[in-house]
């Protein structure tokens, strides 16, 4: 059973509304399924010390949103502020140039979440967290990088205990590029993820 068909059974249907409004680039293709073979898992389970792990509920609501923002594309590209980009919005150790096939890029989406952005989120964020605050939170981390996450004032609201004002905090990062200015798409992604982050409240 891969991720799309666990998170089918999930029912979410808000989250699949906050989907539906973020941006998809025309020249990318809909949001890939990531498997987890019988083979891989285990592999991934045993570097994996945070809560994300491969093969959930919680793994599938993850992947599920960052595709749907990030769409995938095999052959290398230049982003919307010129970094060379690929697979599924990824760009560490990207060079244009580069190919990969959708196996690569599906391994190499599951990976980065459960290694890196994953764990530097549990690490970061002191309060316990919902899936849905969590999904989110992953979602901008992924998008602005670990670091820029950790540091911002979503993370101090929240682990100050006002969740409302750590989701309204998502709006603020719809800046790209050098000078920033907003992006369209990136307003439509921060709208989404909070609403994502303000389900249950």
């Amino acid at each position: 059973m891969n991720l799309l068909s666990l998170f089918s059974r999930l029912r979410r249907p808000a989250l699949a509304a906050a989907i539906a409004v973020a941006p998809m680039a025309p020249a990318r293709a809909a949001p890939i399924v990531v498997p987890v073979s019988v083979a891989a898992a285990p592999a991934v389970r045993r570097k994996t010390k945070g809560r994300l792990v491969a093969g959930t509920a919680l793994a599938t609501l993850v992947c599920t949103v960052i595709t749907g923002f990030e769409g995938m594309r095999t052959t290398a590209y230049r982003d919307v502020v010129g970094i060379p980009t690929a697979c599924v919005g990824e760009t560490k150790g990207i060079r244009m140039g580069m190919t990969f096939t959708k196996p690569q890029c599906e391994a190499m989406l599951l990976k980065r979440l459960t290694e890196d952005f994953g764990p530097a989120i549990e690490r970061c964020v002191t309060r316990p967290m919902g899936d849905d605050f969590y999904a989110a939170a992953i979602s901008l981390a992924y998008n602005i990088g670990d670091g820029g996450f950790c540091k911002s004032s979503i993370v101090r609201l929240y682990n100050a205990g006002d969740r409302r004002a750590a989701c309204n905090a998502f709006l603020l990062y719809d800046k790209g590029g050098k000078p920033p200015r907003v992006i369209a798409g990136l307003v439509k992604r921060r709208q989404a993820e909070r609403a994502l982050c303000l389900k249950g409240i």
